[in-house]
């Protein structure tokens, strides 16, 4: 029975994603799909390396080459877009749990530059001259608070941690008005607050009562670093400012870690 060319197709793709897995169409001379097989898998590898280049000059070079033949045959990618590739690239290794952890928090550190260069993002409105306590502070959609168990911003070829260290590397990548892409070491309260502000629309000040309470302390405490640190993010561009008729703050349940 002669197969339909979407059978002829299906055959070669399979055999090009998974030589190993799957015999060759008949009628095609090895060389040739050997050509074919280079040329896709060539350049998805290519495509790897350019974004994750700590990763791919960190890795043995034959586990750099299971972790891309395994991802090219195995993984379905949601998108079809080369720009967003990256982004599957880390959901693979996120789920590949034999490998050290630091291999797939480094690929999502440096996925999120990309994110980020490539981010079409908009600000939304906001009021620029907002209180920034009595009212409800927007953090920019171009600002990322981060947070890994390994010192991904230190990792390299020359630098292969063993084991996890005891405090977690907490970070802010934003992109600048010049279009670059910023890393900045943060301290556990503006961390707190970065992702207080992320995912509650509560007032400053609400922000600030509900980290004293996780924390177990008075609002005293940190009150005045709190605020200092609201300012100073707003000065950076990371807060915008306050969200316009914002008067109904959602207040997030409490919880102690």
């Amino acid at each position: 029975m002669v197969e339909s060319l979407r059978e002829q197709q299906l055959r070669m793709t399979r055999y090009i994603r998974d030589p190993q897995a799957n015999e060759p169409p008949p009628g095609i001379g090895a060389r040739r799909l050997a050509v074919y097989r280079q040329l896709f898998f060539g350049n998805l590898q290519s495509l790897l390396a350019g974004n994750f280049p700590v990763l791919h000059a960190s890795l043995p070079g034959d586990q750099w080459q299971a972790l891309t033949e395994d991802f090219y045959a195995g993984f379905r990618c949601q998108t079809p877009l080369f720009t967003e590739i990256a982004g599957e690239f880390v959901e693979y290794l996120e789920g590949r749990t034999e490998q050290p952890g630091w291999v797939a928090e480094l690929a999502h550190y440096e996925f999120i530059e990309t994110a980020l260069l490539l981010s079409a993002k908009a600000e939304p409105a906001h009021d620029p001259e907002g209180d920034l306590l009595d009212g409800v502070p927007l953090l920019s959609s171009l600002a990322e608070p981060l947070a890994y168990a390994w010192p991904v911003s230190h990792i390299g070829p020359e630098h292969i941690p063993l084991q996890a260290p005891a405090e977690p590397t907490l970070l802010l990548a934003r992109r600048g008005t010049d279009l670059m892409v910023y890393f900045s070491r943060l301290a556990p309260l503006a961390h707190a607050l970065l992702v207080s502000l992320q995912q509650w629309q509560l007032t400053g000040r609400q922000h600030l009562q509900a980290l004293a309470e996780i924390a177990g302390i008075e609002l005293a405490v940190i009150e005045e670093q709190g605020i200092a640190l609201l300012r100073s993010l707003k000065e950076q561009g990371v807060v915008l400012g306050t969200r316009p008729n914002c008067t109904t703050p959602r207040r997030p349940p409490l919880a102690r870690p």
